[in-house]
């Protein structure tokens, strides 16, 4: 074996000794399996080569040319960085359960391309924060009668407070998937990656890790797995996978 350490003092290990060994395959775990048991065999294990001659093996390569990569193991800056680079067209799907008690979903927001969504300032949603878990927002219409110049990303609770309890009717009508969330100590290479990132708890559905608006309010979004399914098979651009997703039930 031979160690890497990364950035955020992240230390794994690595296999070595085979000739054709790419270095960022990864012991496959039951769950590797069998997520790559959900595509085509023609679609797993696919040799890459970029311009410059780099070879590598994806773990999913759909016929579109979305690469999946499902990714187990924690990661440096650096190894995510150079394979978003050397993939482009590229997801992560992540096994949340080493962290999944650390990782808290709350209440739905509405869908942000919504008038009403547009008009709302949330604030950030974190443990401990009892009020704000429930879902506390000020509207940017109300701020700007007293402050005209204020734009949603300025204004902060310049306006009334409001609480998601009392206007759960317009939340629903207007929700497309989207919650806030909390990530205590968090894998911090994923919020900074460039491709996106979905993590899979085991559930009917994957979380895709998101900005809510211009705030920068982070955000996730509940995506069916066949819907995930489907599209990386249908779409030829990762980030158009899950663009449109349809009202889901609630479970939290």
């Amino acid at each position: 074996m031979v160690s890497k350490c990364g950035t955020r003092v992240i230390h794994h290990w690595a296999h070595h000794g085979r000739l054709d060994c790419d270095p960022w395959w990864e012991n496959e775990t039951e769950w590797h399996r069998t997520w790559k048991g959900q595509f085509p065999t023609d679609c797993r294990e696919v040799s890459h080569t970029s311009p410059t001659g780099e070879i590598h093996r994806a773990d999913i390569k759909t016929p579109t040319g979305i690469v999946v990569e499902i990714q187990n193991s924690p990661m440096s800056d650096q190894e995510r960085i150079s394979r978003e680079d050397f993939y482009g067209n590229l997801i992560w799907v992540l096994n949340g359960k080493a962290f999944q008690k650390s990782f808290d979903v709350y209440h739905q927001l509405p869908d942000p391309e919504s008038a009403w969504g547009r008009d709302l300032i949330w604030e950030k949603a974190a443990r401990q924060q009892h009020g704000a878990n429930r879902g506390i927002f000020y509207s940017l219409t109300e701020a700007q009668k007293r402050h005209p110049e204020v734009t949603k990303a300025t204004c902060g609770p310049l306006g009334t407070m409001n609480f998601l309890q009392d206007f759960k009717p317009e939340i629903a009508r207007t929700y497309r998937g989207h919650h806030q969330y909390d990530w205590v100590r968090p894998r911090r290479t994923w919020l900074d990656a460039a491709c996106p990132v979905y993590i899979d708890f085991g559930e009917e559905h994957l979380l895709r890790l998101e900005q809510y608006d211009e705030t920068g309010l982070p955000c996730v979004r509940r995506i069916p797995k066949q819907t995930f399914l489907k599209d990386v098979m249908t779409k030829s651009v990762a980030r158009d996978v899950a663009f449109n997703p349809i009202l889901y039930p609630n479970p939290y």
